[in-house]
């Protein structure tokens, strides 16, 4: 167990009595409050951005060009309008399949460094570190990504389908543990995704921090843990289903303030 998740284990045994549940919230609640302004994401957003301006790759060139929708080299507010189409590219991309594009056009990379699962591939760090930083220059504006391209619109029919699909070996959908109020995976409450304050909460403080990880993840790792929970085929790594889930679930959370990295279990 690491460190961290030991000792919030440890400090809820020690609790006054009280409902379960109301200890397990106020618990959380205290747990994230300390961690606020000593966030352990913070040390991936420095690490972020020393990635971000180091010349890596074939072309020994840096990311500092690459586009992420406000124009060459803004980061100011590019997370903010995550996923939408690319005429570059010609896709709908969420931010580390664009970060991949960058990667691939601007450094030389090819597609050997790019991870083929988000679950247990080494791959995926860099790709964390540098979302973590470009979606920390978010912070403080609202989730408005736009949904103005026909492709978006697609993009957001198929999320929304997927959303509710039944699969797997459990029969389950996103919408089976995402639609009802009160439900608990260990110490994580569940969002509600058709509360929309539910939903902005959840969506707008991702990447976060995973205390039980110990580890920094995106919004993409997170889909592919809960598709693996749901005994759902492995998600590949910025494919359509994860961007257009990632596209659905931005509508539903828009005008969600941005506060990254968060803190969850």
């Amino acid at each position: 167990m690491k460190p961290l998740a030991y000792a919030f284990a440890i400090w809820i045994l020690f609790l006054p009595s009280a409902t379960a549940d109301e200890r397990l919230d106020a618990t959380v609640r205290q747990y994230r409050e300390a961690l606020k302004d000593a966030s352990p994401g913070e040390l991936y957003v420095v690490m972020g951005d020393e990635l971000f301006r180091a010349k890596r790759g074939p072309k020994n060139e840096s990311l500092e060009s690459c586009d992420f929708g406000v124009g060459p080299g803004v980061l100011r507010g590019a997370y903010a309008q995550l996923p939408r189409f690319f005429a570059d590219s010609g896709k709908v991309e969420d931010l580390e399949s664009r970060l991949m594009t960058c990667m691939a056009r601007i450094q030389g990379f090819g597609e050997e460094a790019f991870p083929r699962h988000a679950r247990g591939d080494p791959r995926v760090a860099d790709l964390q570190r540098l979302a973590a930083f470009i979606a920390s220059q978010s912070n403080g504006m609202p989730l408005a990504a736009p949904l103005d391209h026909p492709k978006e619109v697609e993009a957001y029919r198929i999320g929304e389908r997927l959303f509710h699909r039944r699969a797997g070996a459990h029969d389950f959908s996103c919408a089976t543990c995402h639609t009802v109020q009160g439900k608990r995976v260990r110490l994580q409450r569940l969002a509600d995704f058709t509360d929309r304050s539910a939903a902005q909460a959840a969506i707008s403080t991702w990447p976060a921090y995973l205390v039980a990880a110990g580890d920094l993840h995106t919004l993409q790792d997170w889909l592919a843990t809960c598709y693996w929970a749901a005994r759902h085929p492995q998600l590949r790594y910025g494919s359509e289903v994860s961007i257009a889930l990632q596209v659905f679930l931005a509508q539903q959370a828009k005008g969600g303030i941005i506060a990254t990295p968060g803190i969850k279990r």
